[in-house]
């Protein structure tokens, strides 16, 4: 069993992600978390704590651990509920922005994320809710539904914010969830990629948010689209296998489109469908492993990721501050956290278990004899 891999990803996965949670269940993430972009700091609390919660909820949802990845679950669980209780307080420092004026359109974003991570650990976060809590979430997450999606990847924001409610028992619109996946679904440009809206961008929207939540919802609701399900999921099939292939035989991979400094968030889909035992049939699971390990040690390797008190800093390889869009904060940073999904996976499974694999590149690079890639009909 390859344990030291596991133990890699788990130890990356909280590195990254307990400062966000150990400051939020204390109360002091306000007060702790760098402010690197004075015009948006404001939304910079839901957003490190959405995305970090969308990123460990498979492994907080997994059953009978043992050990001392048991230990470490246990208390990571204990502070997300402790960390939600004051993100959801009015009374907390910590209280979080969820809406507001007419210029206060980003909470609807990270509100969706942390629906996200409802949906992906239903018994562990939302049946395990405290009532007060849960009262106080509904509370927040009406305020954000009253935000008006912009035209493209934000339907989906939406749509995940009245999954959500639906999750927590209060009330949702389902017609809004239909609408917007419809809408949605109708931006398809071919071979396993959406457009963001009807312009199709080059970038990683499709991972960091199109195909995954578009996955949630409608897993989500089993009636939904019901006839559509099998092509979307036929579409993130594909979409990881172009990620696979877009990982090169040095873990690197074109750092190309917007919000680049999510990093190794880019790679959700294809986690995803490892997590879902739904790989392309040419991947085999301890080829993905070996890819994404190879990137997540390439970019953790940079100078200066993190600062001298832990907290991620804007880059890729490095602090490089200038691929920071307008909208970046530190925040913002932890979207990085969804490549770690596959931690959602018991540890006996093969996922973890296998002899390294190369991966594609690795392979074609090495003078090996492959298959021509194909793309899939529209």
């Amino acid at each position: 069993m390859r344990t030291d891999i596991r133990s890699y990803w788990l130890d990356t996965m909280l590195k990254i992600a307990l400062p966000v949670l150990e400051n939020l269940a204390n109360d002091t993430l306000k007060e702790c978390l760098p402010n690197t972009n004075p015009k948006c700091h404001k939304n910079a609390l839901l957003e490190a704590f959405g995305r970090t919660a969308c990123g460990i909820s498979p492994w907080l949802e997994l059953e009978n651990l043992k050990g001392e990845e048991r230990k470490l679950q246990e208390n990571c669980r204990m502070l997300f509920h402790q960390a939600l209780a004051n993100a959801t307080n009015p009374k907390a420092n910590d209280y979080m922005i969820f809406g507001g004026g007419e210029e206060e359109r980003q909470p609807l974003v990270d509100a969706a994320f942390l629906c996200s991570a409802l949906v992906r650990a239903p018994k562990s976060l939302v049946h395990s809710m405290e009532d007060k809590t849960k009262d106080q979430l509904i509370r927040c997450l009406m305020i954000s539904r009253k935000i008006e999606p912009l035209n493209n990847n934000w339907v989906l924001f939406s749509a995940m914010v009245e999954t959500g409610l639906y999750l927590l028992g209060g009330d949702y619109d389902k017609e809004r969830i239909q609408n917007h996946v419809s809408r949605m679904l109708s931006w398809y440009k071919g071979d396993g990629l959406y457009g963001d809206g009807e312009a199709f961008c080059f970038d990683y929207y499709n991972s960091f948010v199109i195909q995954p939540m578009l996955l949630d919802i409608m897993n989500c609701f089993k009636d939904m689209e019901y006839e559509m399900q099998p092509v979307v999921w036929q579409r993130s099939q594909r979409y990881a296998a172009i990620l696979e292939r877009m990982i090169s035989p040095e873990g690197t991979y074109p750092i190309v489109g917007r919000s680049v400094c999510y990093r190794f968030g880019a790679f959700q889909t294809l986690s995803q469908m490892a997590l879902c035992h739904r790989l392309p049939e040419e991947l085999i699971p301890a080829q993905v492993r070996s890819a994404m390990t190879a990137v997540i040690k390439r970019i953790m390797e940079g100078p200066c990721i993190f600062d001298e008190n832990g907290w991620l800093k804007t880059g890729v390889c490095g602090y490089q501050p200038d691929l920071g869009e307008r909208y970046i904060n530190t925040g913002s940073l932890y979207l990085c956290t969804v490549v770690f999904l596959v931690l959602g996976l018991q540890p006996e499974e093969e996922f973890w278990t296998d002899e390294d694999e190369p991966w594609t590149s690795q392979k074609l690079y090495s003078g090996e004899n492959m298959s021509a890639d194909k793309a899939i009909k529209i």
